[in-house]
């Protein structure tokens, strides 16, 4: 089990490496160790991918960095030092890879689903238009300004109808992780979450979940790169070809992932 408070403290990390300066000619040649910025919502299924890995890579030294999509873009095009980029928007690395950023094409590797979930209310039973009842004060999501399942939340709560209505409720996380933390802390009665945290053990034992219908917001596909910093590092083209083993496929879709080819049920 992982407290969501745990993400937090990699996420601190990145707002550093937006500071540095632009190196972007500089590239990662250390076949024996990469470092990778992923989307939060891939934190526990990554964890575990992570260490399926190292089974066949004993020796490899893999560092992971869970944070904002969006602001993993922004960093990678300053020149922050991540090896591969997991997004939870399929957009950003592409948008990498038409500036030249990427050691190859964006590799699609799941479609996310929100829902709504929460530790004091039951969240199994609800809708979308419970949220404007006047007993639910707060309501987290992330920041739609640079996170993907906070842009995919506001679309779904604007076809809802109920968006203009739920402005002086609303909480919002730098991220997906932050946003459950908000919820799990009391902060929040109620959250537009990512089903991959709220199948997490931790979040299990503490509320239940309803899954948000996804035909009222655009589908959240997810996407990664390898940077052009890491082209010459042979650890980080084997862990983009791991992505696609049975075992990494089977990691995915215990936490809620869509993998590609497969069909999205309700």
């Amino acid at each position: 089990m992982y407290p969501i408070r745990t993400l937090l403290t990699a996420i601190t990390a990145t707002v550093a490496l937006g500071l540095t300066a632009p190196v972007l000619a500089q590239t990662s040649d250390t076949a024996g160790a990469i470092t990778i910025a992923a989307a939060s919502d891939l934190k526990f299924a990554m964890d575990e991918i992570v260490d399926a890995f190292r089974v066949a890579h004993p020796d490899a030294k893999v560092d992971v960095i869970y944070g904002s999509s969006g602001k993993f873009h922004t960093q990678i095009q300053q020149g922050a030092p991540f090896d591969l980029y997991f997004s939870a928007d399929i957009a950003f690395p592409r948008g990498l890879e038409e500036k030249g950023l990427s050691a190859g094409p964006t590799r699609p590797y799941a479609f996310g689903r929100i829902v709504l979930w929460s530790p004091v209310l039951n969240a199994t039973t609800m809708t979308l238009n419970d949220l404007t009842d006047p007993k639910i004060r707060k309501i987290a999501i992330a920041n739609p300004r640079h996170a993907p399942y906070g842009m995919r939340a506001e679309e779904a709560l604007r076809s809802a109808g109920i968006w203009d209505a739920l402005q002086g409720k609303l909480v919002m996380g730098e991220n997906i992780a932050q946003t459950a933390q908000f919820v799990q802390t009391g902060n929040a009665e109620v959250g537009v979450i990512a089903l991959a945290l709220a199948l997490n053990p931790t979040l299990v034992e503490a509320g239940g979940y309803h899954l948000i219908d996804d035909r009222l917001h655009e589908p959240l596909e997810q996407g990664f790169i390898v940077t052009l910093r890491a082209k010459g590092n042979t650890l980080a083209h084997d862990f983009a070809d791991f992505m696609t083993s049975p075992e990494t496929r089977a990691i995915m879709a215990h936490y809620g992932f869509v993998l590609p080819g497969e069909q999205i049920e309700e």
